[in-house]
This record gives C-alpha cells, sequence and structure tokens, in this order.
C-alpha cells in the first residue's frame, strides 16, 4: 500500500459528519461499480481542493493541474484502500501533496527543509474564500477586487512550500487542524508552528508592497476631480464671487 493510503490517525475519523461520510461512501460505491457519473461527482467536489493542494507545493499553475490529474488517477486506482476513516476530500487531498512531492523529486529540484524543525520531527512529505466579484460589482470595484487577488495570489506564491502547503489547506481551504496534519503527514504541532509563520511571513510580505504604493490609496482624480471642481464654481458663481 501506498504511504499516501496509511490509516488516518482517529483524531481525524471523529472529525467527520455522517452525513458526509455517507456521501463519501455512496459515491465510492458507484465509482467502484464503473459509473463514469461517480467519477465526474468526487472531481467537481474535490478540484478546487486539490488544485489548492498541488499549488501548494509546485510552482506554477499548468503544473499543478498535470499533478491533480496524476493524483485522480493513483486515488481511483486505489479507490478500494479508501475505507471512510478521513473524509473522502481529505483523502485525496492528502495523494495530491505526495504525488507533487513526487513530481518535484523526479525533477531533482528540491523542497526546502524548514530550519527550526528538529531532526527528530516527521519527515516532509484552496470554498472559504471566492476569487470572483459577485455579479453587481462596478467595473472598479471588480479591478480593485482583482488587483487585490493578484497582491494576495503573489504573496502566498512567495511563501517556501512547506509554509505555502499550510496556509492553503488552513487559511483558504479551511481545513483543521487535525486534517491538515493528516494530509501533510506531519504532527497537529507542526501545523500550527508552520500556520503561524505562514501568517507572519504574509504579513511581511504584503506590509511591504503596501507600503510601496501607499501614495496610490484612495485617489482622487478624474471625474469625482472634475464635478468636485465644477460644483464648487457653479457655487462661487451663484454668490457673486467669481469676475
Amino acid at each position: 500500500m501506498h504511504p499516501s493510503e496509511d490509516l488516518p490517525q482517529a483524531a481525524v475519523v471523529t472529525a467527520i459528519p455522517i452525513a458526509d461520510r455517507a456521501a463519501d461512501a455512496a459515491l465510492v460505491t458507484r465509482a467502484l461499480a464503473g459509473e463514469a457519473g461517480a467519477f465526474a461527482a468526487i472531481m467537481r467536489r474535490h478540484n478546487r481542493l486539490m488544485f489548492r493542494a498541488a499549488r501548494g507545493v509546485v510552482h506554477d499553475d499548468a503544473e499543478a493541474q498535470d499533478v491533480v490529474q496524476e493524483a485522480y488517477l493513483r486515488a481511483f486506482t486505489r479507490l478500494r484502500a479508501f475505507r471512510g476513516d478521513a473524509a473522502l476530500g481529505t483523502w485525496l487531498a492528502r495523494i495530491c501533496l505526495r504525488t507533487a512531492l513526487d513530481v518535484l523529486r523526479r525533477r531533482a529540484r528540491s523542497v526546502a527543509i524548514d530550519p527550526a524543525q528538529a531532526s527528530d520531527q516527521e519527515p516532509q512529505p484552496e470554498d472559504a474564500m471566492s476569487y470572483f466579484a459577485p455579479p453587481d460589482d462596478a467595473p472598479d470595484q471588480a479591478l480593485a477586487r482583482a488587483q487585490l487577488r493578484a497582491l494576495l495570489e503573489s504573496a502566498v506564491h512567495s511563501l517556501p512550500p512547506l509554509y505555502r502547503s499550510v496556509f492553503l489547506l488552513r487559511a483558504v481551504q479551511e481545513m483543521n487542524v487535525q486534517e491538515a496534519a493528516f494530509c501533510l503527514d506531519i504532527s497537529e504541532e507542526l501545523v500550527r508552528t508552520r500556520y503561524l509563520r505562514s501568517r507572519a511571513m504574509l504579513r511581511d510580505a504584503l506590509g511591504a508592497r503596501v507600503e510601496a504604493c501607499a501614495d496610490s490609496v484612495f485617489p482622487f482624480a478624474g471625474a469625482r476631480c472634475d464635478q468636485v471642481v465644477q460644483q464648487v464654481l457653479d457655487a462661487l458663481a451663484r454668490r457673486g464671487l467669481l469676475a
């Protein structure tokens, strides 16, 4: 059995709601029977989680997509190993993370080791955030939202993979500490430590970028500026204060 399909921690088992466990089991049963619709349903339900898990390790979107596809193939060929001890999405995310790390190893690239991690600790192994503007957003609001998204994605991308993975699972995908620890195959304490450090790194990165463009905050130009100028001039004219 592949390491990613080892029995999950007992703490993860108790966290799965009964309804979710039943839905997972039903989809798995249908998929094991060869039903294409069941495989499609599993992928559509978990594509965002899988992409975010992969993107936390690899360095670009195209590579992450390849990882997701390979991870699904690995998972589906070993689907009988899924016993429902963890949520199906959590089990899939763990396989996806292992697949992403295998890709890095195959390309002779290494994931930087956390210098604060002692040598006797564990070995190394994205619908909470909407990236889309509401349909009634004005064009300037949509542009601002897109710029903010680009700023956040750039800052998250700058994190070392060990921290980026934890941040995406905890902050973006809203996994709890137990689920993230299971996916990453590390201790819960290490998840907490890396999550705190990732947030500190993001604060530093975003702070520097915000300061660099602080002079452009709350611009007052264009139509709004012209409108105020004209309204004041009209008021002065009405009061006879203009020549």
